[in-house]
């Protein structure tokens, strides 16, 4: 499975992608998520066989029958918990370290987006301690950083097909 971060509404980005590659609409640079853009997102999404998730918003995830969330690394809560969820709805979340993990684990997360597995930021990993942390969790994992069609090959040394990016898909 592939995971395509988007900040905004482009459907010519949307339209080059498979079915197996899921949309996750995050824009941090926007306080207020419009439910409108959403459903127009969700709405496309399904014509084009795409499953589609929304970053941090679990309740608006739920009460617009999306696919899915997504739990970005900073947010801890469980609250999510309590609320009820129909069957096939995914809950991914993302770490960067093994404290990060374990919240994400009791959280009940489905995935783990670790990162930066090539991208060289403040939380890069590189391809030895990606491979340690992955083994600390019996939950499936998802590359996530710095991918690229260079690059997409070094994933198979660690034994991983499902990755996550932006720039990749662009």
């Amino acid at each position: 499975m592939k995971y395509y971060f988007i900040n905004k509404f482009e459907t010519n980005n949307i339209d080059k992608q498979d079915k197996h590659t899921v949309i996750i609409y995050r824009n941090y640079s926007s306080k207020i998520v419009k439910e409108e853009l959403i459903l127009k997102i969700r709405n496309y999404c399904k014509k084009k066989g795409i499953k589609f998730y929304l970053s941090n918003n679990i309740k608006l995830a739920i009460k617009l029958n999306l696919d899915g969330v997504y739990i970005p690394s900073f947010n801890k809560s469980t609250k999510h918990l309590a609320h009820s969820f129909k069957k096939d709805f995914n809950i991914v979340g993302s770490a960067h370290n093994i404290r990060e993990i374990r919240i994400k684990e009791n959280q009940n997360v489905k995935k783990i987006f670790l990162s930066s597995l090539f991208k060289k930021n403040k939380n890069y990993l590189g391809i030895n301690r990606f491979k340690v942390l992955a083994k600390l969790t019996k939950k499936s994992i998802v590359s996530l950083g710095g991918i690229s069609k260079n690059n997409q090959k070094k994933l198979s040394l660690l034994n991983q097909s499902d990755f996550a990016g932006i720039s990749f898909f662009e």
